[in-house]
C-alpha cells in the first residue's frame, strides 16, 4: 500500500477521533449544564463556617463555597441549595425555623439529581458524643477511656432505635417528591484519627482511649446511613479511605475537618473550605460527573 495513502488514512482517522473527541465532550458538558441539582442536608453540606456565608439565609448559616457549590461549578448544573446547618431528619418534611421551608419542597419532578448529608444531628449524635467526651478527656488529663465508660452504647444505641428509621423516612420523602432523579447520601469524613495522637490533644481534648470510641460511633453512624441509602435506592457516597489522614488532628491545609480548638473556622469540628472541596470532588467521581 501506498505511503501517501497511509498518511491520509492516518490524517484522516485523527480528524476524525478529534471531532469525535469534541463532539463527545460537548455532549457531555451539555447533560451536565441541563441538571436540575438540588442540595439537602445539614451543616456539613451546608459548609457552615466557611467563608463567604451565603447572605439570603443566615439561620442555615450556608456557605456558597460549600460542596454543593463546587460540584454546581464543576458540571455546570442549575443549583437550588436548602442546605441548612442543624438539621434533623425531620427538617426535611418539617420547617426547620420559621421563614425556613421544609427541605423537600425544594424537590420536583423535573429535579435531576439530590446530594444531602443528613443524621449527624438526629439524637445530638455527634454534639453530645464530642461533648460528653471533650469533657471527660480534660477531667482525665487524657488518659483513659472515661467516655466510654460512662456512656458504653448509649450513642450507638441510639442510632439504631432512632435515626436509622428515621433516615429512611426522610429518603422516601425525597424520592416521592423527586421521583426521577439521582439520589447521592454522602457519609461524614473522619473526625478523630485512626490512632490516639497526644499531641492532638490540645486541639480535639480527647481521652487516648476515648478516641477510637467516638471513631466507633462515627463509622456506626455512617454505616446506618448507607444502609438507609441502599434500601431506598440511593448512591452512598463513602469517605472512609477517601478521608483518612485528613481528620481533625492534622495540620492546616491536610485536615478536612476543623478541631474543637484553635481551627480556622468559626464553626468547629465541621470541614473547611479544603473539606468541601474535597466531598465535591468525591462526589463527582462516585457519580461519574467528573
Amino acid at each position: 500500500m501506498p505511503k501517501r495513502f497511509l498518511r491520509h488514512v492516518m490524517v484522516a482517522t485523527t480528524a476524525a477521533l478529534g471531532a469525535l473527541t469534541l463532539a463527545f465532550s460537548g455532549a457531555t458538558a451539555q447533560a451536565a449544564t441541563s441538571l436540575d441539582y438540588v442540595a439537602l442536608g445539614d451543616s456539613y453540606s451546608a459548609g457552615s463556617g466557611v467563608l463567604p456565608v451565603d447572605l439570603t439565609n443566615l439561620l442555615c448559616l450556608r456557605s456558597t463555597a460549600n460542596y454543593p457549590h463546587v460540584l454546581a461549578s464543576r458540571t455546570g448544573a442549575r443549583l437550588k441549595d436548602v442546605t441548612c446547618g442543624g438539621a434533623q431528619t425531620k427538617d426535611f418534611t418539617e420547617a426547620q425555623y420559621t421563614g425556613v421551608a421544609p427541605q423537600v419542597q425544594a424537590l420536583g419532578a423535573e429535579t435531576d439529581l439530590v446530594t444531602l448529608t443528613i443524621g449527624g444531628n438526629d439524637n445530638g449524635t455527634f454534639i453530645n458524643a464530642l461533648t460528653a467526651c471533650a469533657s471527660a478527656g480534660v477531667l482525665s488529663g487524657g488518659t483513659g477511656s472515661p467516655c466510654k465508660d460512662e456512656n458504653g452504647t448509649l450513642f450507638d444505641d441510639q442510632i439504631d432505635a432512632n435515626t436509622y428509621p428515621a433516615l429512611k423516612a426522610a429518603l422516601r420523602a425525597v424520592r416521592d417528591k423527586a421521583p426521577n432523579a439521582r439520589v447521592a447520601v454522602l457519609g461524614y469524613p473522619w473526625i478523630t484519627p485512626a490512632a490516639p495522637d497526644p499531641s492532638c490533644f490540645v486541639k480535639l481534648p480527647v481521652a487516648s482511649g476515648d478516641v477510637a470510641y467516638l471513631r466507633g460511633i462515627q463509622a456506626h453512624l455512617n454505616a446506618v446511613v448507607e444502609r438507609a441509602a441502599e434500601e431506598t435506592g440511593a448512591t452512598y457516597v463513602d469517605f472512609a479511605q477517601a478521608s483518612e489522614g485528613h481528620d481533625a488532628c492534622r495540620p492546616e491545609g491536610t485536615r478536612w475537618i476543623e478541631p474543637l480548638l484553635f481551627g480556622t473556622n468559626v464553626v468547629p469540628v465541621h470541614p473547611n473550605a479544603l473539606g468541601e472541596r474535597r466531598m465535591a470532588e468525591r462526589t463527582l467521581s462516585v457519580l461519574g460527573l467528573g
